[in-house]
């Protein structure tokens, strides 16, 4: 062997030499990273941003006539969105009012007849009082002083007062039906008129609508002169202070998780220079194949297994996201730190994650008010 083979050689086993030992670092690198930190970190990049889309609907069946938010835009719970045309609306209160007025003073005219009734029934009485006292002083009289004819008369009068008593009772007893046990106010046909006002009055404050909560306007369809139906679904508001991630893992990564291990969250919106530290809100009740459109029939004979993804819901620092917001939809990377194994499987049952919207329906004191004056303005006194 010439020298440079035998150098060429040599360098070829010193080559594998350190390659080797580059080799064995790394596996002993990564065994020590494995157990020291890895085996207690399970990771996924099978994960999304996610939030609520509150959707803004019309209730009423109206055309819109002014447009005050549109997509992008920032809203404040209770501020005005959208404006509809509130005429025909406005007929109907006045209608129910005016139906409520009459309903009212024809309430006070059965309290009225009833009094009349009752005036006539003890004018009744006492003439049948005194058709009886006369009665019985002719028929009581010797034979001879009072003639046939004018017993007869005196036994018609009787009877005929007997007539009055029971056409005034019965008239009396007409009356009293609809007004008996309670007041003008507090009637039944007074409460039901009420209630048509109430009803009016809610339908026309359907036809200004307001930001159920705060947040940034998306999927604006509706348009100024639009005629919508109700339920129809005209923009929506995004809560951007209220999202969370849901992160797809592996169900052989889940026999470890826990409700309230710690999560690190990265987006590919900011890359590694932002870090979301949030914490395991709860783990999906099934796979996204068993809810999935066209369920897989495994049962079928045509099966493959696969492994499956659970949805686990991760929250998020309501501080971080205010500094650094992010958008439904976005994708991320997660990592769940397993070391601490006392949490629960399941989440517990909470009221935390409930959402209050406002729908700006504070028409009932207004309402009340027009109740009262129309009440006064016809002789009743107000509930």
């Amino acid at each position: 062997m010439t020298d440079a083979a035998a150098q060429r050689a040599m360098r070829r086993r010193k080559g594998g030499v350190i390659l080797g030992a580059v080799f064995l670092i790394a596996a002993v690198a990564y065994g020590l990273y494995w157990l020291l930190s890895g085996r207690f970190h399970e990771s996924t990049d099978d994960a999304y941003v996610a939030g609520n889309i509150v959707a803004v609907t019309s209730r009423e069946a109206a055309t819109v006539t002014a447009l005050y938010a549109d997509n992008t835009q920032a809203v404040k719970q209770g501020q005005l969105l959208i404006e509809m045309d509130t005429e025909s609306a406005q007929v109907a209160l006045r209608a129910a009012a005016a139906n409520l007025a009459r309903t009212v003073r024809g309430v006070r005219g059965a309290v009225a007849s009833a009094d009349a009734y009752s005036a006539q029934l003890a004018q009744a009485q006492v003439a049948l009082a005194q058709a009886q006292s006369d009665f019985q002083r002719r028929s009581g009289a010797l034979k001879g002083a009072v003639s046939g004819e004018e017993l007869a008369h005196a036994q018609g009068a009787v009877a005929a007062a007997q007539g009055q008593v029971n056409v005034a009772r019965g008239g009396l007893a007409q009356a009293q039906s609809s007004i008996a046990g309670t007041d003008t106010a507090h009637n039944p046909d007074v409460l039901a008129a009420e209630e048509q006002l109430r009803a009016a009055a809610i339908a026309l404050s359907h036809l200004r609508i307001v930001a159920p909560v705060d947040g940034i306007i998306a999927q604006r369809t509706v348009q100024v002169g639009q005629r919508v139906m109700p339920g129809a679904t005209l923009m929506s508001v995004v809560p951007l202070t209220h999202v969370w991630v849901d992160a797809n893992f592996k169900e052989v990564q889940l026999a470890k998780m826990r409700i309230g291990q710690p999560v690190a969250i990265k987006a590919d919106l900011y890359g590694s220079a932002v870090t979301y530290h949030g914490r395991i809100a709860g783990l999906g009740a099934g796979s996204g194949n068993a809810f999935a459109l066209l369920p897989p029939q495994n049962a079928s004979g045509n099966w493959i297994k696969i492994v499956q993804r659970v949805p686990v819901r991760i929250a998020l620092d309501p501080d971080e996201l205010k500094d650094h917001p992010l958008r439904v939809g976005l994708s991320v990377s997660a990592q769940v730190d397993i070391r601490d194994q006392s949490g629960p499987l399941v989440a517990a049952t909470s009221a935390t994650g409930v959402m209050r919207g406002d729908t700006g329906d504070d028409t009932r004191a207004q309402t009340d008010a027009l109740i009262a004056k129309i009440l006064a303005e016809n002789g009743a006194r107000a509930p």
